[in-house]
């Protein structure tokens, strides 16, 4: 069903949503489609405060605006929030109660960090992310720093484990999917710890497709029917494990992970922390929503655009109870954020 004209509350300009219903509405008293939509404006917000420091030199004063743009504007979305997972965010935030005080009592995670490359790389936030379950449905990543992942789409979930050699698993997709072995693509994350996990996957003969900007982005392309991307491998952040799981969760894919206690350029040497996590065990419950809006492109959404006196930003919108994707595309007109922009350039 394609629909156009949807009324995405706080936008300003043109927009057009496409819309993909692929379950009925079941009421749970949990987030929903239409909290799903409160969160647009937000990480719209957001994408459009972390976009002005591209190019500037500086990743770390985007991520900073966009995570102060996000803590402030949640505040009207109407939901009973509890901050689990503040990827890149406001310092102690976790725990923090966020949201209008009225709706549904939520776990919340935030990630608006989970692209950080050098400055000279000019990627300082791939996308600006939330995401929403009911309370404690959200894992606490906070013990561990780092996860080794593996991420499906809907149809690989029961083919592939973490357990197993890379090769193993590279034909294992492959069968299932009626290809050889020089089909498949694997995502990773292009980050100087990947080098041996790069070099077994080109010596079982897939494709590597490197990860310039999040991991959330990587992790999410698998399970789109669009995207090229047929697995995602690696060791990232466990805040953006989570936050990806939520997403990944509401598409049908799958997400593995194996915790570890350092960071993830130790992933060749730290030891493994306790067992296989999977996507229910990173979010739980019947209702669960996602939403994240590009700053720079990425493997799900494209970037900010900027035109004379306006901003064009695209956003994904997922919801688990009804099934729904939408793409919200949204033209901002650049007086919207003129306070805002001189308040971080001051």
């Amino acid at each position: 069903m394609r629909t156009t004209g949807w009324p995405v509350p706080g936008t300003t300009g043109g927009f057009r949503t496409e819309e993909r219903y692929l379950g009925a509405s079941a009421g749970t008293g949990g987030p929903d489609h239409a909290l799903a939509l409160e969160l647009v404006p937000v990480t719209e917000a957001a994408a459009v405060a972390a976009g002005r420091w591209v190019g500037h030199g500086d990743e770390n004063r985007g991520k900073v605006a966009a995570a102060g743009t996000v803590h402030r504007l949640i505040t009207s979305v109407s939901m009973r929030g509890v901050v689990v997972v503040d990827e890149g965010g406001q310092p102690r935030s976790a725990g923090a109660e966020i949201g209008a005080g009225a709706g549904p009592a939520c776990d919340v995670g935030i990630s608006v960090g989970g692209a950080a490359l050098s400055a000279a790389r000019d990627v300082p936030t791939a996308l600006a992310a939330i995401a929403v379950a009911e309370r404690g449905g959200l894992y606490d990543p906070s013990p561990v720093r780092s996860m080794e992942k593996l991420a499906v789409g809907p149809h690989l979930a029961d083919v592939v484990d973490i357990d197993r050699p890379v090769a193993q698993n590279l034909r294992a997709v492959a069968a299932a999917k009626g290809v050889r072995v020089p089909d498949v693509v694997v995502a990773v994350l292009n980050r100087p710890w990947h080098r041996k996990l790069v070099h077994d996957i080109h010596e079982a003969g897939a494709r590597v497709h490197l990860v310039e900007g999040g991991e959330v982005a990587g992790a999410i392309a698998p399970a789109l029917r669009e995207s090229p991307v047929d697995m995602l491998l690696g060791t990232g952040g466990a805040a953006e494990g989570v936050i990806a799981a939520a997403a990944l969760s509401c598409l049908g894919g799958s997400l593995q992970a194996r915790p570890r206690p350092g960071g993830p350029e130790h992933s060749d040497t730290g030891p493994a922390v306790g067992e296989v996590l999977h996507t229910q065990d990173l979010v739980r419950g019947e209702s669960i929503v996602f939403c994240a809006t590009g700053v720079t492109d990425s493997e799900v959404l494209p970037g900010i655009q900027h035109h004379s006196g306006r901003a064009i930003t695209q956003s994904i919108v997922l919801c688990s109870n009804p099934d729904t994707v939408r793409i919200v595309k949204s033209e901002h007109r650049h007086s919207r954020w003129r306070g805002h922009e001189e308040h971080q350039f001051a």
